[in-house]
C-alpha cells in the first residue's frame, strides 16, 4: 500500500477546504462540487488531498480516485497559472498546428508534467477547441486566439509574462 504525507499539504488551504465542506449539507452527494473547490484553492488534486477528502467525507479513497481520474477536467499533477492548449485536430491540424505546439515547446520548455519551468504556464495538445473555422488556435485559460502563426506565439506568452511583472 503507497503511503501518503498529508503533512505536505498547506494547513491555511486545507481550512479554506474545511470550510467549504462543512457549509455542504449532503457532502457525499456533492463531492464534484468539493473536488472543484479543493483544486480551486490547490490548484491540482494530488493523491494526499484525494485521500484527505475521502477521509473528511467518510467514503473510500478509491472512489475519490475514481471520480478524479474519470473527468478530464480535475488534474492530479500540478498546473501552471496559464494553461496553454493548442488544438491539434484536423481543421487545424491542417493548418500547421504541429508547428504551433513546436514553437510553444520551444519557447517554454515544458517539464514532463508540461509545466515551464518559472511554473507559469503549462502546455497540453487538445482534439477540438471548437473554433474551426479561425484554426489554428490556442487557448490560454479561457481565451481563444485564432489564425495563429508560429510568429505569434512569442508575443502571445510574453504579454502573459508582462502582466505578471505588473502584478507583482
Amino acid at each position: 500500500m503507497a503511503k501518503f504525507n498529508l503533512s505536505v499539504l498547506d494547513k491555511k488551504k486545507l481550512k479554506e477546504l474545511d470550510e467549504y465542506i462543512d457549509s455542504i449539507e449532503n457532502k457525499e452527494l456533492n463531492i464534484i462540487s468539493i473536488l472543484h473547490r479543493a483544486q480551486d484553492i490547490f490548484n491540482y488534486l494530488p493523491k494526499e488531498l484525494q485521500l484527505y477528502i475521502a477521509r473528511k467525507l467518510e467514503i473510500p479513497a478509491s472512489k475519490v480516485n475514481g471520480i478524479v481520474s474519470f473527468y478530464s477536467f480535475f488534474n492530479e499533477d500540478p498546473i501552471g497559472k496559464y494553461v496553454i492548449s493548442v488544438c491539434m485536430w484536423t481543421a487545424c491540424f491542417v493548418k500547421k498546428s504541429q508547428q504551433i505546439l513546436d514553437e510553444v515547446n520551444r519557447v517554454l520548455k515544458p517539464d514532463s508534467y508540461g509545466m515551464s519551468e518559472d511554473k507559469l504556464f503549462s502546455v497540453i495538445s487538445v482534439r477540438c477547441i471548437g473554433a474551426c473555422g479561425i484554426g489554428p488556435v490556442i487557448k490560454v485559460n479561457d481565451k481563444i486566439y485564432g489564425h495563429l502563426e508560429v510568429k505569434d506565439v512569442e508575443t502571445i506568452i510574453q504579454s502573459y509574462r508582462d502582466k505578471e511583472s505588473h502584478e507583482s
